[in-house]
């Protein structure tokens, strides 16, 4: 079910759905909580499941200036607190884990356990393809892809596209520049989440991992950066796997991320 809040001028659009612990999921860069349809049902099942679409996307509208996930993380915050959901079980997918990792970092108190999926924490942490696809050469390409998603739904109008697709561009080419050295103070759970032919390099998010006092790593075989598209099932069970209360034991622990 789709609602509406404003806070602080913004008039943000959310799917809500369930009921129980709160979870919310942050969609990726240009596009809406529709592309969580893999995973709101399942975790609705247990969970009552925020899925809010960000500032120039999707329902909601925009505001005038540039664009960072740092502001959007100051929106996503406002919006929990007059929620008042408390701390929430928040997972990113790509851009949308730049904001989580933001608020996580800012607001601790608001995140309960965090999960990013194909997210990194600085540039070179991508891949070649990923930097080559945000580079000038692809920029038609890109609008040719979100312009078709944005125009049916923005409340701004489909002649708004430009201005928004002109911020969302300058933020891709400039973030993630989050860096490790804030990362270990981050002290609540994380799920490190990627696919195996992603647009972050393994390494790199093995090293988000090795950095997080308390964090698990997952790639996802046979999938790429759209992984909870390629394989919802899996996604799901591996969200619903970490929310839970109950931790497997670890009967051999090697130190893979440690060495």
């Amino acid at each position: 079910m789709g609602e509406y809040l404003t806070v602080n001028g913004l008039r943000t659009y959310y799917e809500v759905a369930g009921e129980g612990d709160p979870v919310v999921l942050l969609h990726g860069g240009g596009t809406t909580a529709d592309s969580w349809y893999g995973q709101l049902p399942a975790l609705a099942e247990r969970y009552r499941v925020y899925a809010p679409e960000r500032r120039g996307h999707g329902r909601t509208h925009d505001l005038p200036g540039p664009v960072s996930s740092e502001l959007l993380a100051e929106d996503l915050a406002a919006l929990l607190t007059e929620l008042g959901t408390g701390p929430v079980h928040l997972v990113g997918w790509s851009a949308g884990g730049t904001v989580a990792l933001r608020l996580a970092l800012r607001r601790p108190e608001l995140v309960r356990k965090l999960v990013l999926i194909s997210s990194g924490v600085s540039r070179d942490g991508g891949t070649a393809a990923d930097l080559e696809l945000v580079s000038e050469a692809n920029t038609a390409m890109l609008e040719s892809m979100f312009r078709p998603q944005y125009e049916p739904l923005s409340p701004d109008g489909p002649e708004h596209f430009p201005v928004v697709f002109a911020k969302w561009l300058a933020m891709w080419r400039t973030e993630p520049d989050i860096g490790f050295e804030d990362l270990p103070g981050l002290t609540a759970p994380v799920l490190v989440m990627q696919g195996d032919d992603d647009g972050v390099r393994i390494e790199h998010s093995a090293a988000i991992a090795r950095a997080l006092p308390d964090a698990q790593l997952a790639v996802l075989p046979g999938t790429s950066h759209v992984a909870p598209l390629e394989k919802p099932e899996l996604v799901s069970r591996l969200l619903l796997d970490f929310f839970g209360e109950e931790r497997a034991t670890r009967f051999m622990p090697l130190g893979a991320l440690g060495g």
